[in-house]
């Protein structure tokens, strides 16, 4: 276990990505995370949307293989004009 995460690789983790309500979204973010997890069936994907159903939050349990790996996960969803937040 590296001295700058408590995490033990790898992982299960889940990142929370919210955006606005469009038939692509979850592809769109599926894609971002397998161009860095590979594509695979350890990636899971739920969704929920806004009570007024304008956005919706989707819930990706990825399996991790490092700390670097959901770095570079987080970075390019946070920057990518239509995820508006990532947890």
């Amino acid at each position: 276990m590296s001295d700058d995460t408590l995490l033990e690789f790898p992982c299960d983790f889940p990142l929370k990505v919210m955006g606005r309500k469009a038939d692509d979204f979850a592809t769109l973010v599926t894609g971002l995370v397998e161009s860095h997890a590979g594509p695979g069936p350890d990636l899971r994907v739920s969704e929920r949307l806004s009570r007024d159903g304008n956005f919706v939050a989707l819930t990706v349990v990825v399996r991790a293989q490092s700390k670097s790996q959901l770095d570079a996960i987080y970075a390019e969803l946070s920057a990518h004009e239509r995820v508006l937040m990532v947890l």
